[in-house]
């Protein structure tokens, strides 16, 4: 039987304060670096997922300006529940919205996982910035540089999605 996960923004103090913590245990801080640039948390758009009123996941993005919406983070507290794939599908919804014709996102080059993911739901990867992170290390020291299984991270990874 399929859970019922609930997707929104978040309304009440208690979700934007688990969303900072989240954030904080997640991505070292309030902010986060994409392609060169400094982001905090406040400025982006935000869902967050509850199964039975219970935070699940959370993501964060925002719109481009040139007909893209950047998927800035994406976390499923709860795994194998579908919460990160109906996150992700509301994300594309907002996108269509808004008039994007595409939805991209950066991972590192580490994250065998989120390629993973986002592949089988449809991404396929447009470039590579090869030493993107170690730039990016330099504006935010919380970056670590081993990352999963041990893996150094050194490049950012652009995946992108047509929006139909």
């Amino acid at each position: 039987m399929a859970l019922d996960v609930q997707i929104g923004p978040p309304k009440e103090e208690r979700e934007w304060r688990w969303l900072y913590t989240l954030w904080q245990q997640e991505w070292g801080g309030e902010t986060m670096v994409s392609r060169g640039h400094v982001y905090r948390l406040a400025d982006l758009d935000s869902l967050v997922a509850k199964i039975d009123g219970e935070m699940a996941g959370a993501a964060t993005y925002r719109m481009d300006g040139v007909g893209g919406c950047e998927l800035m983070s994406i976390n499923a507290t709860r795994s194998n529940a579908g919460v990160g794939t109906r996150l992700l599908e509301a994300v594309e919804r907002a996108a269509r919205e808004a008039g994007c014709r595409r939805v991209w996102l950066i991972t590192s080059n580490d994250n065998l996982n989120a390629l993973r993911f986002y592949q089988r739901r449809g991404y396929r990867m447009t470039a590579l910035y090869p030493g993107a992170i170690d730039e990016a290390r330099r504006i935010k020291p919380t970056i670590p540089l081993i990352g999963n299984d041990g893996i150094e991270i050194h490049d950012e990874l652009e995946l992108a999605k047509a929006l139909a």
